[in-house]
């Protein structure tokens, strides 16, 4: 009986253990996870929606620590010196998106990427930028011609339509 209970006890440490170095290598803050878009950590969750925005989104985690929600968004690429413009709008729409489905305004969220996390700070500053930005998106929708961006060689090079697009870098 001893030895059984000595296994189960062994058991049981070696799991907490293994939790928590999948929620470390998530890039996962302490808290309880209430919301997640990876199927690692169980059935995927409907998308957060904010019909007066016309805004959706599916954060890959909502971890609830301390009584606030901070959505976690996971990036595969290598960690750049400081998180891509594209990476904070991504992550501040989350943030409104919480704000909007839970009625709690995260102080911040976070961005994972392999070996190196972001806290970026939800402030007024990047939310009325982030409106901004989505009512650009919302006349440019409307509009019968819209410039394209070629500000980003790589991403230039590398695009589906580049044979077929008169503005293409070199």
């Amino acid at each position: 009986m001893l030895y059984a209970g000595l296994i189960l006890l062994l058991l049981a440490l070696a799991l907490f253990w293994l939790s928590g170095r999948q929620r470390r290598q998530a890039g996962l803050p302490g808290g309880r996870l209430v919301y997640s878009d990876t199927r690692a950590w169980g059935p995927v969750e409907k998308p957060l929606y904010a019909p007066s925005l016309g805004l959706t989104g599916k954060p890959d985690y909502l971890v609830s620590v301390s009584g606030q929600i901070i959505p976690v968004e996971v990036k595969s690429g290598l960690a750049p010196a400081a998180p891509y413009d594209s990476h904070i709008f991504q992550l501040a729409a989350y943030c409104l998106l919480v704000d909007k489905a839970y009625g709690k305004r995260p102080p911040h969220g976070i961005i994972h990427y392999p070996g190196r996390d972001f806290a970026v700070d939800y402030t007024a500053g990047l939310e009325s930028a982030l409106l901004d930005l989505i009512s650009e998106m919302r006349r440019d929708e409307r509009r019968n011609a819209v410039p394209r961006s070629h500000e980003q060689a790589n991403r230039c090079l590398r695009c589906g339509y580049r044979s077929i697009c008169d503005d293409r870098a070199g």
